[in-house]
């Protein structure tokens, strides 16, 4: 008797087991799905010809990348394997980390390679409806290996590694963002037509070599997006750094403009539709403000070959091709009508030309400048703009 009640208890227990396990298994479909659903972008979507769950990971066997739109295109993946998949609140999910295979493949004379492919610390959405983070896909880092491109088996671009990482303040208000590309290096020398060639020479840009940085961060209450660097940094050439604030950069803003490229992107060869949609775009952006921006550059060569290879075109040299700058600008900044500003420009022009340094234009106004107004000004009187912006030039600052 008790052998019997043991057994059947045990054979109870195994079943419900057995048909509990599906209920704790992750649903790999809809993983997918979701992924999907927050693709921001909205151009495109990732099938895979089945799914299978294996433990904590997910394997998009087949897998491959379809732009949508009239001129669809389909990038095959491979079997893509999503590592340490946990489900979390509100449907969402974590995934650890996802490789995507190796690139490589030759079409006609070019042929490029791409190698340590990865994503990590990835957030799916459970939905895209809400106006916080928590509704938008985040990684942690987003990372690429080495790139070769060559043409003719000759090496014409290569980068060493490229990186992006994203993190989510501790109140989950604020997104602070940051990478860059180590080890750029294109090659030039290949260019056929002759006057460019020439151009290149004189200019020593046969081959350029240097660094991509950028870091920023978000505020999501005030939509203030802060680029506090997008520098190119080029050995024999220069460091040019993008730096600029705007405000009203909201999720609604967000999911308005996500919506209206989908309209774009899915009328492609519809005119009208098209006019309508850039029209609506630009009406949207209207609700941001603008905050500041500085464009800066550090010379390391470049602007004293530009100015002897100019010279050299107009029969003359390099100083003097300087002068003939300093003594043409203020004629063409009077056409511009830029009031106490175009001394300021010519000042640091002339300072720069002298000794190239660095030069920095910055715009800070007291307060945030709606974009509408910026317009306006643009279209009645363009010469306030750099007053209703607080427009400044300098140069050779330390």
């Amino acid at each position: 008797m008790t052998f019997f009640r043991t057994s059947r208890l045990l054979l109870a227990g195994a079943a419900f087991a057995t048909l509990s396990n599906p209920a704790w298994a992750l649903d790999g479909q809809d993983l997918l799905k979701k992924i999907n659903a927050a693709y921001a972008a909205g151009s495109g979507a990732i099938s895979a010809e089945s799914v299978e769950v294996d433990g904590s990971a997910v394997i998009l066997k087949g897998s491959k990348f379809t732009t949508t739109g009239p001129q669809e295109k389909s990038i095959p993946l491979g079997d893509l394997t999503l590592k340490g998949v946990s489900e979390e609140d509100g449907g969402a999910y974590f995934i650890e980390r996802i490789d995507f295979p190796a690139v490589d493949f030759t079409e006609e004379k070019t042929s490029i390679s791409v190698k340590d492919l990865y994503l990590a610390g990835v957030h799916v959405p459970g939905s895209t409806e809400g106006k916080d983070f928590k509704s938008m896909m985040l990684y942690d880092e987003a990372h690429s290996g080495a790139i070769n491109v060559s043409v003719d088996g000759k090496p014409v671009f290569t980068m060493a590694e490229a990186s992006a990482t994203m993190t989510l303040g501790e109140d989950e208000k604020s997104l602070a963002f940051e990478g860059g590309v180590s080890s750029v290096k294109a090659d030039l020398s290949s260019v056929e037509d002759p006057k460019s060639k020439e151009t290149l020479n004189a200019l020593n840009l046969n081959t350029i070599e240097g660094d991509v940085s950028f870091s920023g961060n978000w505020e999501l209450d005030t939509g203030t997006i802060d680029v506090e660097e997008y520098a190119f940094d080029f050995a024999n050439i220069g460091r040019l750094n993008l730096a600029f604030s705007l405000s009203g950069y909201t999720m609604d803003l967000v999911k308005q403009l996500q919506e209206t490229a989908r309209t774009m992107q899915g009328q492609q060869n519809n005119e009208q539709a098209q006019q309508a949609a850039g029209l609506a775009m630009l009406g949207l952006m209207q609700q941001m403000s603008f905050v500041s921006a500085e464009i800066s550059f550090e010379d390391d060569g470049i602007t004293k070959r530009g100015l002897d290879f100019a010279g050299k075109e107009q029969g003359t040299t390099g100083e003097q091709m300087a002068q003939m700058v300093k003594a043409m600008l203020p004629m063409m900044l009077a056409q511009a009508k830029l009031g106490a500003l175009q001394n300021e420009i010519s000042n640091a022009v002339n300072t720069y030309l002298d000794d190239p340094q660095n030069l920095t234009i910055s715009a800070a106004p007291e307060k945030p400048v709606p974009f509408p107004m910026i317009m306006g000004a643009g279209m009645g009187a363009p010469e306030t703009i750099p007053q209703l912006l607080g427009v400044s030039v300098s140069a050779n600052e330390e």
